[in-house]
């Protein structure tokens, strides 16, 4: 069993703990003009948390992309198998955050340079994944990548993955907002599996830091 999964368990009792900023959240995403941007970076509790504090994202969902299995569950999914990688979609107002700056600030959310794990999480489910969800954000993410390839700080090559975005199925209703309904188990996942300190290695000063 990985590390995410062992902190599953006694936590469902807890799944409507935050429905009304969620609630909020929608409301504010329906009156918007809005684009998508669905990303992958190990862990989705963490990519919702760090999304999230980006002004100009409307709405985060912890969800599973890229597989074979039709409306695949967490055990599923976190089993390994399915082809999935655990994502997040996010819903953004361009007119405050361009899908550039997310992919910009994606990179520095995440370990780019390992295959199929991230930080504690190890499996195809926790690989690192822009899918784009049309040619214009294809050619961001690329040139992004390409960028990002001549200016990092780390010796080691980008193995990131830049694919299409399938469909895209959201995850059980527990694991949203995962950061806000139990933040205490959040921060000691988080703390114990890695994920800020090899940040700081990998991106110094501009670990997790928007562009």
């Amino acid at each position: 069993m990985n590390a995410h999964a062992r902190w599953i368990g006694p936590l469902v009792a807890a799944a409507f703990a935050a429905a009304a900023p969620l609630a909020q959240a929608q409301s504010a995403a329906r009156a918007a003009p809005v684009a998508k941007a669905t990303f992958a970076g190990g862990c989705f509790w963490c990519v919702e948390a760090d999304f999230d504090r980006i002004e100009g994202v409307l709405l985060t969902t912890s969800g599973y992309i890229g597989g074979r299995v039709a409306d695949p569950t967490y055990e599923q999914v976190s089993a390994g198998g399915t082809g999935h990688a655990e994502a997040v979609e996010v819903v953004f107002d361009p007119r405050k955050v361009s899908y550039a700056q997310l992919v910009d600030y994606f990179w520095r959310t995440v370990d780019p340079t390992v295959k199929d794990r991230q930080f504690c999480d190890v499996g195809s489910q926790y690989r690192t994944g822009i899918f784009v969800h049309d040619e214009a954000q294809r050619r961001v993410a690329e040139a992004s990548k390409s960028a990002l390839e001549r200016t990092k700080p780390f010796k080691a090559p980008i193995v990131t993955e830049i694919a299409p975005a399938t469909t895209f199925y959201p995850a059980e209703e527990y694991h949203q907002d995962y950061y806000r309904k139990n933040p205490i188990r959040y921060k000691f996942y988080r703390a114990n599996c890695g994920r800020d300190a090899r940040l700081k290695q990998l991106w110094g000063e501009q670990a997790g830091k928007p562009g």
